[in-house]
């Protein structure tokens, strides 16, 4: 994957351009398995096969490729301790916390309105 350099310009921040380095982050963290990864590591730190466990349904590459991206992204924090095995663990970074907030709304919402979707969508398939 390429990237764009960041130069920091309005532009940047546009959404609706196709390439602007706001859409690249929007599309790399608005993902499925990336808004479970925060919002599961949340206010603590895991070791990959805990948040593996916590994860429910997520394989081991997507995991792995999710983690790297959201650390490419400094939205997570990888340590990795000098033990055999090695012990590697993950927390989130300041800037992902403040994004869990958000995650967190996303969470309620679907919560709230889990049964109103759920009628609307037997209703449409019948």
């Amino acid at each position: 994957m390429v990237s764009k350099q960041v130069r920091g310009g309005p532009e940047d921040a546009d959404l609706a351009r196709a390439d602007s380095l706001a859409r690249e982050i929007f599309s790399d963290v608005a993902n499925k398995w990336a808004l479970l990864i925060i919002e599961f590591l949340g206010d603590r730190t895991l070791r990959f096969s805990e948040l593996r466990n916590e994860v429910e349904g997520i394989s081991h590459k997507m995991l792995t490729q999710n983690l790297r991206m959201l650390e490419r992204n400094g939205l997570v924090e990888r340590t990795v301790y000098p033990t055999v095995p090695p012990r590697v663990e993950y927390t989130l970074t300041a800037p992902a916390q403040d994004l869990r907030e958000t995650i967190d709304g996303l969470c309620r919402w679907t919560r709230a309105h889990l049964r109103h979707i759920e009628s609307s969508r037997h209703r449409f398939d019948a």
